[in-house]
């Protein structure tokens, strides 16, 4: 990895680099500190050791670290292939892989573009910043139980203790174009771009239907309870931020941070770690606003703009606005299919795959019914909304007719031409979970 770091950086003609070489991630923080004194920026291979440089070195420079995407899974999935071939005989659609570094919505991309649905990948959901102990427990825990029969890791010592326990594994190695960007983000953070990594980044963050969730308390306790669970883990995050977090009462928290680290910590404004982790702990979803200005005033006033957008967006979004009024987001959140259809009757959701009614148009149709009550559609707004041609959607009505998921509820008048169809989703009544 540091050989082809050191190949790709030719390209960049301003970097000097000042290379040393760790045999694992424990010997990474000490080699940092010996020449943290003689570099602008610090660069690492991989999460793991840049997480431990961070918890033991107290640099004076920026610390970045290569990311991976899930271009890096294509070459591993394809050796993993032909390892478990030489096991197996082939791989079984009933056969698992475990996988850490990338995550679940990188996987499901993946999957979808190699059009291997049937394969399973099971990937880390554990600790926001799981150690290198952590991951190799996760491995070896899904191999043991049988639940899987390879691995693919992103940590080399990972893959090479496994290898060593006979389990089948390949190490996800990061492209060209990975090394390239993390080149790119190093040279910004140099002194060229020092003030704006220093810049103040003001962000509020609103716990979507808190309101309703009190209400299904019982007693004070459990909602003081909640409260502080939710505090702690909002603490942790903004500790994970190197920031400041403040409670303004209610459902609603104010943080400071700086823009490079905000920056580091959402994968150059992607993703936001802490919506998983708070969703999987206890259900709920966030509306998140960030706001970057040249004083504080500014920046309080962006993160304010940017709140009400992601609540314009129906919650569990996060935006941020620029110092220019410009908007990145939405940021990526918690899986918004999983979220809504962990409210649906299951055997709905069952009846719905047979009708051939995908996890995606049923999602849609959802929110939309949740946002607005509206369950009744001509064929022009079906289309619209579940983003697929007329002629799809005439195709796909009458196999959901046929199954009873949806009827023909009455016509339309138009000004000029025949009267259309209207089709009403009764089902979306009973639909839900009681």
């Amino acid at each position: 990895m540091v050989s082809r770091i050191v190949k790709v950086i030719k390209n960049f003609p301003t970097f000097e680099p000042v290379v040393r070489y760790s045999k694992n991630e424990l010997e990474t923080p000490n080699l940092s500190d010996e020449i943290k004194n003689e570099v602008e920026v610090l660069l690492l291979c991989g999460p793991v050791p840049y997480r431990k440089v961070l918890e033991k070195v107290k640099s004076v420079v920026p610390v970045h670290y290569v990311r991976y995407n899930e271009t890096g899974l294509y070459k591993a999935f394809y050796n993993i292939q032909k390892k478990l071939a030489k096991v197996n005989g082939m791989l079984n659609v009933g056969h698992a892989i475990s996988v850490d570094t990338v995550t679940s919505i990188m996987v499901k991309r993946f999957l979808e573009e190699i059009d291997e649905q049937d394969l399973k990948i099971i990937c880390y959901d554990g600790a926001s910043n799981p150690t290198r102990e952590q991951l190799l427990e996760f491995h070896k825990d899904c191999f043991n139980k049988g639940l899987t029969s390879g691995v693919l890791t992103g940590i080399h010592s990972i893959s090479a203790e496994i290898n060593d326990l006979g389990i089948p594994n390949e190490w996800i190695v990061p492209t060209t174009q990975d090394i390239v960007v993390a080149l790119e983000r190093a040279l910004l953070s140099t002194d060229a771009r020092k003030s704006k990594e220093s810049q103040i980044v003001v962000g509020l963050i609103n716990v979507d239907g808190f309101g309703k969730i009190v209400d299904r308390h019982n007693s004070e306790h459990e909602i003081q309870k909640l409260k502080l669970n939710i505090h702690r883990i909002l603490l942790d995050y903004v500790d994970s931020l190197r920031g400041h977090l403040t409670h303004l009462g209610g459902d609603e928290y104010l943080f400071f941070t700086t823009r490079g680290i905000f920056e580091q910590e959402t994968a150059g404004y992607k993703r936001v770690p802490l919506a998983s982790e708070i969703y999987r702990s206890y259900q709920l979803t966030l509306s998140i606003g960030v706001g970057f200005g040249r004083t504080a005033n500014e920046a309080g006033s962006n993160a304010r703009s940017a709140l009400r957008k992601s609540k314009e967006a129906s919650g569990n979004s996060c935006f941020i606005v620029r110092e220019d009024r410009g908007i990145l987001g939405p940021l990526e959140m918690v899986d918004a299919q999983v979220k809504d259809l962990e409210l649906v009757n299951p055997d709905f959701i069952k009846k719905a795959e047979n009708a051939n009614m995908t996890s995606s148009y049923l999602s849609r149709l959802l929110v939309t019914y949740a946002r607005t009550g509206k369950k009744d559609y001509n064929v022009q707004e079906l289309a619209l909304l579940l983003n697929i041609t007329v002629r799809s959607t005439h195709r796909l009505l009458l196999e959901w007719s046929d199954t009873g998921l949806v009827r023909t509820s009455g016509m339309e008048k138009m000004p000029k031409g025949r009267p259309r169809q209207i089709f009403e989703f009764a089902f979306l009544d009973e639909s839900m979970k009681s």
